[in-house]
C-alpha cells in the first residue's frame, strides 16, 4: 500500500445524503469493511498503537461491534459489547443518557471484566460524542479503567472529542 491508510480509508468511505433523516450526510463505513485488505490495516494499526496497555476490548452498539471484536481477536483479548437496553440477557449495569432528542440507556453486562480493568473502547464514527462519553461514564462506574477510544471516523466538526477530553482519542479518518 503506497497511499497513507487514512488515505485509503477515506477513498472507501460512502456518504448517503438524507441518511437517516433529511439534512444528514450519513458515513458508511461498510465499503471499508468489504475491503479485506484495508479493514485489515485498520484492525492492525489500531491493535500496534494499544497493544500491551489494555486488558478488554469494549465496542459500542452496533458497528463498533465490528471493529471491536476484530481488534480484541488481534490482541488476543476478550471483547464486551456495549448494547441499547433490554439486549443483554443477565444481570447488567446500565446508564441512561441525554440525546439531541431526547434520551437513552446503554448497558453492559455485571460480569463483563473484572474491577480495575484496563478497557480500549471502539465505535465506527465519532460525531457529538454523546454515546461515547455515556459508555466511558458506565464502563467507569462497573469498576473499568477507561484507557483509550479508537474510532474509524471522527466527524471532528460536531466535537465530539471534546466530551471525551480525558481520554487518549484515536481517528483513522478525521473529516473537518
Amino acid at each position: 500500500m503506497t497511499a497513507s491508510l487514512a488515505e485509503l480509508v477515506d477513498a472507501r468511505l460512502r456518504d448517503v445524503k438524507d441518511f437517516p433523516s433529511p439534512g444528514i450526510v450519513f458515513k458508511d463505513v461498510t465499503p471499508v469493511l468489504a475491503d479485506a485488505e484495508v479493514f485489515s490495516a485498520v484492525v492492525r494499526d489500531m491493535a500496534d498503537r494499544r497493544r500491551g496497555t489494555v486488558d478488554v476490548v469494549v465496542g459500542i452498539e452496533a458497528r463498533g461491534f465490528i471493529f471491536g471484536a476484530a481488534l480484541a481477536h488481534e490482541l488476543g483479548l476478550g471483547f464486551v459489547p456495549v448494547r441499547k437496553a433490554g439486549k443483554l440477557p443477565g444481570a447488567t449495569h446500565g446508564l441512561t443518557y441525554e440525546l439531541e432528542y431526547g434520551t437513552a440507556t446503554i448497558e453492559i453486562h455485571e460480569d463483563a471484566f473484572v474491577a480495575g480493568a484496563r478497557v480500549l473502547l471502539v465505535d465506527d464514527v465519532l460525531a457529538t460524542g454523546g454515546t461515547a462519553e455515556a459508555a466511558c461514564r458506565l464502563l467507569e462506574q462497573a469498576g473499568a479503567e477507561v484507557v483509550a477510544f479508537e474510532t474509524l471516523v471522527e466527524l471532528a466538526f460536531l466535537a465530539g472529542r471534546e466530551r471525551l477530553a480525558r481520554y487518549d482519542v484515536h481517528a483513522t479518518v478525521v473529516v473537518t
